[in-house]
């Protein structure tokens, strides 16, 4: 027993001295005994428990043949294994004793984000605020466009992002059906354009606040291309209150008996200025899904509206297209529209389709045509002018060196305007596609066209469908 325990002698000091300068602290009891016996070679369960009875059967044989190896043996006993298996102990491995093992069960290295993840979600937390993209590295770039919310101040983004990604995110949380096929191909432009317009349809006078729209123009300036205004809001009228001792049925049965003022549209001058890249403008003077509040002064386009729109068309120069058409465009409004796109820098496509231009507006139109325009396609279909229009038109076109393309269908040419416009296209050496459906045309007017057929080499296509041309014989209708 001397010699077991004076052979681990250092080592139990070494302990007993560990544990008196830990003082209080709780060290783990497999510590205490590695500390205390550091050269005893841990067994497997299977040898410890092997070991155990063969101690029990030792000690039973020779207890009594010799007592002093006995009393030794229970000295041997008496020392508890410091680990009792490998497997079950960690402590065994003495790389597994370097670790620390937290209290928490679930804790693991990976729910410590990287130091780069924490700046990442940093940024993005306090994008509106301080905007930092440019100077990221390419990989947390990408990162931070893919987080920042669709929902950031235009202030913000509008100039800093260019990921197109942002922008079909940020389309398609605001609009269900998105193609961006009619915009080039660029999310960025779609978002701004179908921004602005909503912003325009939207708009009421006197009482829809300006600074929105004028904080949002310098953002959208550059991207916008294409106008599209499907609907234009005029003015709430206020009805006067009625006297509270009318009573009678009168006044409903006769109707409003008090006329609505001049309603003036939305003002286009202050955003045609500023949209320095505009190309197409399209618009339409109405009100869309009115249901049962329709009345015609939602479509009334005044002569202050077209005074206002003559002048923004006149001075944005980078303007290629335009359109108006629906808006109830008379004679007079014709006129002082056509006297503003005059000479023209850029304007290659007009089209006053739908609407009730006569005569007088025809003869303006071919004003314009006579060497004042560069126009390439025309629409004047769906109006109301007759032959005196018609043979203005056609004398314009018999000087006219840039039009291709000419609709006239859908109006009431005759056959008086018909041959008119023959004798011009006779002469005409431009003109590839002319439409002159449903217009009174008959035999007259195809005899003429005939003609035009054997002169003119450059006309392709005439379409005179919804005319009669010729009288259908018995015989043909019979089979």
């Amino acid at each position: 027993m001397n010699g077991l325990f004076s052979r681990h002698s250092n080592c139990s000091l070494f302990g007993r001295f560990c544990r008196s300068s830990l003082g209080n602290l709780s060290i783990p009891r497999w510590v205490q005994m590695k500390m205390d016996f550091p050269n005893v070679e841990p067994l497997s369960s299977e040898q410890n428990n092997n070991s155990s009875k063969n101690d029990e059967i030792d000690v039973n044989s020779n207890m009594n043949a010799n007592p002093q190896k006995t009393h030794q043996g229970s000295m041997r006993r008496s020392i508890p294994s410091p680990i009792t298996s490998a497997k079950a102990n960690t402590a065994a491995d003495n790389r597994a004793m370097r670790r620390i093992i937290a209290e928490d069960p679930e804790w693991s290295l990976a729910t410590v984000p990287l130091l780069a993840e924490l700046c990442v979600t940093h940024v993005v937390g306090n994008f509106a605020d301080h905007p930092k993209l440019d100077e990221l590295l390419p990989k947390y770039k990408t990162k931070v466009l893919e987080k920042i919310s669709v929902d950031l101040p235009l202030r913000v983004v509008a100039h800093l992002v260019t990921d197109e990604g942002y922008w079909q995110r940020r389309s398609k949380a605001r609009w269900k059906v998105c193609d961006v096929s009619k915009y080039g191909g660029s999310w960025k432009r779609m978002f701004f354009e179908r921004h602005l317009e909503h912003m325009v349809e939207h708009y009421v006078p006197e009482s829809t606040d300006t600074a929105e729209m004028i904080g949002t123009l310098p953002l959208a300036s550059p991207y916008v291309r294409h106008l599209n205004i499907r609907q234009l809001l005029p003015p709430v009228k206020e009805e006067p209150s009625k006297a509270k001792d009318d009573t009678s049925d009168t006044a409903s049965d006769a109707g409003s008996d008090w006329e609505a003022p001049h309603m003036d549209h939305f003002d286009f001058m202050p955003v045609i200025q500023r949209l320095p890249s505009l190309e197409s403008f399209q618009v339409t003077y109405g009100v869309q899904d009115c249901g049962m509040n329709f009345e015609w002064n939602l479509f009334q386009f005044t002569q202050r509206d077209c005074l206002g729109l003559s002048k923004s068309i006149r001075a944005s120069t980078s303007l290629t297209s335009f359109q108006l058409h629906r808006s109830k465009v008379d004679d007079d409004k014709a006129r002082v529209l056509i006297s503003h796109l005059l000479d023209h820098p850029s304007l290659v496509e007009l089209d006053l389709s739908h609407n009730v231009i006569g005569d007088s507006g025809a003869r303006g139109i071919g004003k314009l045509l006579n060497g004042h325009s560069q126009l390439v396609r025309l629409n004047l279909s769906n109006n109301k002018i007759r032959s005196m229009g018609g043979a203005a038109i056609g004398h314009a076109l018999k000087k006219n060196t840039t039009l291709r393309e000419l609709n006239l269908g859908l109006n009431r040419l005759g056959d008086e305007g018909g041959q008119a416009l023959c004798k011009a296209l006779k002469e005409n050496t431009t003109l590839d596609h002319v439409i002159l459906t449903s217009n009174e045309l008959s035999e007259p007017t195809a005899a003429a066209m005939a003609q035009v057929a054997i002169h003119n080499t450059t006309l392709r296509k005439v379409n005179l469908s919804c005319n009669t041309l010729g009288q259908v014989s018995r015989n043909s209708e019979e089979e």
